[in-house]
């Protein structure tokens, strides 16, 4: 009978965070599959049944869904081969403790501190062809030519770097806080084994520190990924039209037909984005999953 009632309790005191986890991600993910197989003209239309023609009808090139997926995955590609060793090079440089090392942290992380809107309103500025600070800069050093005339933004060429470059400076300072606090919890004990057997200070961070905070590692390199899957606020401050422009991605074409009398793709689109989410959690974890020298798990 005590068990029963111990049971009961944790079930009760657990009931209220199951619900919400219920109600706000297992619930919408449902809808959204539903709502994926129905062809929604306006938001009151009950929609009619179509199978998987939504998710067929996606890579027609009416919607340009394929050009969208390849833009997000070109930016995960940036964040994961660019963003991360910057901040693990700033982590691995902060956490020997060197002089000013807090302020440098605070430096370094206040872009993270600042909405994303205001972000994309700086860097817009920025970018302007006419009275930008990098054009600006440029013809200070006679080198104008070099900038498109239609400024970054507005070249197909340059537009999906120069979104890039605001998601680097905003979030590599987030990435760095969890990779610093991971150095600085490697034993100074193994720092100072493998300094005593004439191991460089490279040669510690390369062998010893990495593969100690290779978890963090895994966790922002997830966060990364998907975080450039889901990307939407920062590239609709630069994105007048949302479907037009270079560097449209599928967040920013969600929520276009979502209010355009096309719910069934936005659900679709949904569906896809949290499939790519979790197959590339999966990948990630998979790759970083221990493994002894004869190959068994």
């Amino acid at each position: 009978m005590h068990n029963k009632n111990k049971y009961l309790t944790v079930f009760l005191f657990l009931l209220p965070a199951l619900a919400l986890f219920i109600g706000v991600l297992v619930y919408p993910i449902i809808a959204s599959i539903h709502h994926s197989m129905y062809e929604y003209r306006t938001f009151t239309d009950p929609g009619e049944f179509v199978g998987f023609k939504n998710y067929i009808d996606l890579f027609n090139s009416q919607y340009d869904f394929g050009h969208a997926i390849i833009n997000a995955l070109i930016l995960a590609a940036l964040s994961v081969f660019i963003q991360l060793p910057l901040s693990l090079g700033l982590a691995l440089m902060l956490g020997k403790g060197i002089k000013g090392e807090r302020f440098y942290l605070s430096v370094y992380f206040m872009p993270v501190l600042i909405s994303a809107v205001v972000i994309g309103m700086l860097w817009e500025k920025i970018y302007n062809p006419i009275y930008g600070l990098l054009v600006k800069s440029f013809e200070a050093m006679n080198m104008s030519s070099v900038l498109p005339p239609e400024g970054l933004l507005g070249n197909p060429k340059t537009a999906l770097m120069a979104v890039f470059l605001p998601t680097i400076w905003q979030y590599v300072g987030y990435h760095m806080l969890l990779m610093y606090a991971g150095v600085k919890g490697v034993s100074p004990e193994l720092r100072e084994a493998a300094m005593l057997d004439g191991a460089t200070s490279g040669q510690v961070d390369r062998y010893v520190v990495i593969p100690c905070i290779k978890p963090i590692i895994k966790v922002s390199i997830i966060f990364a990924i998907t975080g450039s899957l889901k990307s939407y606020d920062l590239i609709k401050v630069f994105a007048k039209d949302a479907y037009n422009c270079s560097y449209k991605v599928p967040s920013l074409l969600l929520v276009r037909y979502a209010f355009n009398n096309a719910g069934g793709i936005a659900s679709a689109i949904a569906v896809l984005m949290i499939i790519m989410c979790f197959g590339f959690a999966i990948l990630v974890n998979w790759m970083f999953k221990e493994r002894n020298p004869y190959g068994a798990k």
